[in-house]
Formats: structure tokens, C-alpha cells, sequence
């Protein structure tokens, strides 16, 4: 997530005017249901807010303004998710002093579709998250500033993936389509890996057998081997 750039003002009149928009109660509904890190649609949020989707709409354009949301904008979707660390952090301790606890993400998804599937060429799923928080975590990739969700691959990056049989090369050499980005996944409701370098890191899970296809479906079942190396490369207990 990006640094706020707080609006312009004294201090205390900006944290008047968050903390105006935090004590409205849908308001307060809205922010607490995104503390979980999962993204969420304005129509969900305004289930969640208990107000129609006007209201919601208005809601969402103060939180905004403020810089405490941000939208993504994924083809016909937009996703809403805290604009930063530090807004999270905000909430948490206002939770701790009011006693209260964020409610835990709920996806609906069916199980088979959940945990790994194609999303175009590219793999989503709790998988695809889970490898794409992986490749930040470890520097694989790194945001590109001057582009809407972009990511650079790092030189230790290209070695990483190279070692796990990703074809490095075809990826950096594919025409007229972005190198790496984030992609929101509607089941997660988090960012996958998507462009050129998603697609060559699925077509490398496939080739080695870490995943194999559900006949008929866009499901991907991880098979036994798939599941170790997985668990070993994210240093989890097999």
C-alpha cells in the first residue's frame, strides 16, 4: 500500500476531520470491515454500511478525499481497500480502545475454485496470492511508481524464478502486454501476479506438476508434490 500524503492544514484540523469521518456509524462499518487487507466492491460495502447504494457511493468519495481509502479499477469492477499500513494501525488502536474486533473475512467461493484456478493465463486463488506475496516479500518484484499497479522484476527476482524453471526470458520478451502486475482476486479479494511473468510462473507450475488442471473448469488442483515444494519454498511445515 502507498504513504498518505495528508491534505493541507493544521494538524489538528486534519485529525478533526478524520476523526469526523470515522465517528459516523456506517462509515465506521465500512472501515472496519477492510481491516482484514481484503478488498471489498461498493455493493458489498454498503451491505456492510446497512445504507443504499447512494449513500454508500457518497460514503466512499469523503474516505477518498481524506486519503484513508483507495479504488482500484479492474476491468468492470472497482475495489475498494485502506489506503496504507498506517490507516490500519489507526483503526486497530481505536478498536483496542473501544473493545472491540474486526470481523474476519468470509469468501464464498467454492472450495475447488478457491484455492487455485486460472484467471485469464495466469494463476489466482489462495495460491496465486500466496506466491505473489511470496515474490514481495522476498524482493522477487517491486512496484513500479509511475505505473497503476505495475511491478519491476529484480535481478535476484530473475534468478529466484529462473531457478524454479520460469521462463525468465519469454516473459521479458513478450510484446504489447505489461511484464508483471498486480491483479485483485474476486475470490481473495488480494492481488495475484498477473501479466507476462504470471503467465510463464503458471506455465512452469503445470510443466513440473505442482498443479494440475480440473477437467472442464478453470480449477487447478495442486497435487501432493505441488503442495511439499509449496510449503517448502514459503517455508511452512510440510
Amino acid at each position: 500500500m502507498n504513504v498518505i500524503t495528508p491534505p493541507a492544514g493544521p494538524a489538528d484540523q486534519r485529525l478533526a476531520q478524520v476523526a469526523a469521518l470515522m465517528a459516523d456509524p456506517a462509515r465506521a462499518r465500512i472501515l472496519c470491515c477492510l481491516l482484514d487487507g481484503h478488498a471489498r466492491t461498493a455493493t458489498e460495502l454498503a451491505a456492510v454500511g446497512e445504507i443504499g447504494a447512494s449513500t454508500a457511493s457518497a460514503h466512499l468519495s469523503k474516505l477518498l478525499a481524506q486519503g484513508l481509502l483507495e479504488c482500484l479499477a479492474q476491468g468492470k469492477h472497482r475495489y475498494y481497500r485502506l489506503a496504507c499500513n498506517e490507516v490500519g494501525q489507526a483503526l486497530e488502536a481505536l478498536l483496542v480502545l473501544a473493545g472491540g474486533k474486526a470481523a474476519a473475512f468470509k469468501p464464498s467461493t467454492p472450495d475447488g475454485l478457491r484455492e487455485a484456478r486460472r484467471c485469464y493465463d495466469h494463476l489466482a486463488g489462495e495460491w496465486g496470492v500466496r506466491l505473489h506475496d511470496h515474490a514481495l516479500r522476498r524482493d522477487w518484484i517491486s512496484a513500479v511508481p509511475s505505473e497503476a499497479r505495475g511491478y519491476a522484476l529484480t535481478e535476484a527476482g530473475a534468478a529466484a524464478l529462473a531457478g524454479l524453471g520460469v521462463d525468465v526470458a519469454a516473459a521479458r520478451s513478450a510484446r504489447r502486454r505489461r511484464l508483471a502486475c498486480a491483479c485483485m482476486d474476486w475470490s481473495e479479494r488480494r492481488p495475484h501476479l498477473g501479466g507476462a511473468l504470471g503467465a510463464v510462473w503458471l506455465q512452469a507450475l503445470l510443466a513440473q506438476g505442482w498443479l494440475r488442471p480440473e477437467l472442464d473448469s478453470r480449477a487447478l488442483r495442486p497435487t501432493r508434490r505441488g503442495a511439499q515444494r509449496l510449503a517448502e519454498l514459503l517455508g511452512e511445515p510440510v
